[in-house]
Order: structure tokens, then C-alpha cells, then sequence
């Protein structure tokens, strides 16, 4: 088993293209032969009619699996569609053990809908700390990765995500109404102000994406699935944004965050999110 952190920066060091590879061939295999290509019988609701899971996100994260545990042997996975088959495996993002945390496709509504506006993300973490992140959208053939320490890149080209503009509105993704609870809609309504033009989601890593490449102000988020967020929020950091949770602490992969909290462009942004967070709670 990988026992330091030091034998972790020596695969980060060396292995970044391998993971790389294996996430584009997931895609390349599992996912986009099925876009816009499924069959009823290829998509099931989980939770509800707007929470799906369809044969590529399953295919997908089978194959993610059992390649990163091959690259980094004594590491773990938690992936979503296991985790909803088996909760119980969630609680290996606490342990020991290095950790993958993948989402094989962020966005499957979209994905269901022919929508290019998804993603696969994984990202690498060792006793709760975000040590790197690929998000890669097939359809749109982009791939961003970040190494903590070492800043982000989309395509190879480095991601900076700036400060908003003196004087305008900020844009803000929030969670999507389809899946938030009556008590979750009501922490988000400070949004709703002058100076702010809130907009629902779609693919979380994609809005992370955007934040990053200074697309998009902030997100200001209510639920705390780390496969949904791993990814994007070591991506904002490594560009030079901040994320911050309703107690003004930096959101913790390990759970037990208080929500909402915001990933923003730059640290003032995140505070003047938080406060508007904070003001509708």
C-alpha cells in the first residue's frame, strides 16, 4: 500500500498522462458510443425522475476503477454509482488509504437529453486533501487537469481565473431547484438581489470549469456528494479562485461542511457570496 505523501508527489510526478489516458478511454469507450445513441432500457432513475443513471455512467466508472486502482496500487475508489449501490463505501474518502473520487459522467440529465454540457471527473485525494483533478468533456473534447501546487491547465494552456469586473452583476450557478429541498432553496435566496444574477446549473464540474477560466463569477452550492465536487474545486483553487462554506472555512471533501458554500473567481468574491449566503440562511 502507498504509505506517504512523498510516494504520492512521485506518481503526480510521473503518472498524471497515464490517468489522463484512462479517463479519455473511458469515454472513448463507454461513453460517447452510448450519446445520443441509448435505448430506453440503458437509462434508470435513482432517487427520482430528474436523479438518472444510465449504462455509460455504470460502464464508465467500472472501467475507471479498475484502471486507476492499477496505476496507484493501494489506493481506493469512491465513485458514485457505487457508493448508491453500496453507501457504506463513501467512508473511504476518511481513510488512510490514497482515495480516486469519480464521477464517470457529471451531467447524465444532459447526457440523457443529447446535450454536450457533461462531464467525467476524477480527482485524487489522500487524508482529505484534494492532491490533483482531471475534468474532461468528451463532447466538447476539452480536458482540464489541476495538481495542487502545480495550477491548472485546460487543453495545456494555463487556467487563471481572474477577478469580476468593477461594476457589473455577479454570475452565479446555483443548485439546480429539481434538486434541492424547500429548505435548501431558502439558504440560496440572498442571491436574489441587486448586483447578482443567480442562474441554476447544469454539470457541476462544467460550472467549476467556467469558473476557472473566469467564465463564470461563482457557484454557490447545497449538497456535499464529493464526486460532484472534488474535481472543480481543487480546479478553482489551482487557477487562483477560493471556495468557502456558510462557517467561512474551505469546503472539506471528508463531509460535514456547513452549507451552502461557494466556489468563487478570488477570495473577496467568495466572502461577498458567503455574505449573501449567509444574509438569506
Amino acid at each position: 500500500m502507498i504509505q506517504d505523501i512523498e510516494t504520492i508527489d512521485e506518481f503526480l510526478a510521473h503518472r498524471t498522462d497515464d490517468v489522463e489516458e484512462a479517463v479519455r478511454t473511458a469515454a472513448a469507450t463507454e461513453i460517447m458510443p452510448r450519446f445520443r445513441q441509448l435505448a430506453a432500457h440503458e437509462i434508470d432513475e435513482k432517487s427520482g425522475p430528474h436523479d438518472l443513471v444510465t449504462d455509460a455512467d455504470r460502464k464508465a466508472e467500472e472501467f475507471l476503477t479498475e484502471a486507476l486502482v492499477k496505476l496507484l496500487p493501494g489506493s481506493v475508489v469512491v465513485g458514485e454509482e457505487a457508493v448508491h449501490a453500496n453507501p457504506a463505501t463513501y467512508e473511504a474518502i476518511k481513510g488512510e488509504a490514497p482515495v480516486w473520487i469519480v464521477d464517470p459522467v457529471d451531467g447524465t440529465r444532459q447526457f440523457v437529453h443529447g446535450d454536450p454540457g457533461f462531464c467525467t471527473l476524477v480527482a485524487l485525494a489522500h487524508r482529505g486533501v484534494l492532491l490533483a483533478s482531471w475534468t474532461y468533456a468528451p463532447a466538447r473534447d476539452q480536458l482540464a487537469v489541476a495538481v495542487r501546487g502545480r495550477g491548472a491547465l485546460l487543453d495545456g494552456e494555463p487556467l487563471h481565473a481572474g477577478s469580476p469586473a468593477p461594476g457589473r452583476d455577479l454570475e452565479v450557478a446555483t443548485s439546480h431547484p429539481d434538486y434541492t429541498t424547500d429548505d435548501q432553496k431558502r439558504a440560496l435566496l440572498g442571491l436574489w438581489t441587486d448586483g447578482v444574477s443567480p442562474r441554476a446549473c447544469g454539470s457541476a464540474g462544467l460550472e467549476y470549469l467556467a469558473v476557472a477560466r473566469g467564465e463564470l463569477d461563482a457557484t454557490a452550492f447545497s449538497w456535499e456528494a464529493a464526486w460532484d465536487h472534488a474535481a472543480g474545486l481543487l480546479l478553482v483553487e489551482e487557477a487562483g479562485g477560493a471556495h468557502l462554506t456558510l462557517a467561512g472555512e474551505p469546503f472539506r471533501i471528508t463531509g460535514g461542511n456547513a452549507l451552502p458554500f461557494t466556489a468563487a473567481r478570488d477570495a473577496a468574491t467568495a466572502r461577498r457570496v458567503l455574505g449573501l449566503l449567509s444574509g438569506g440562511a
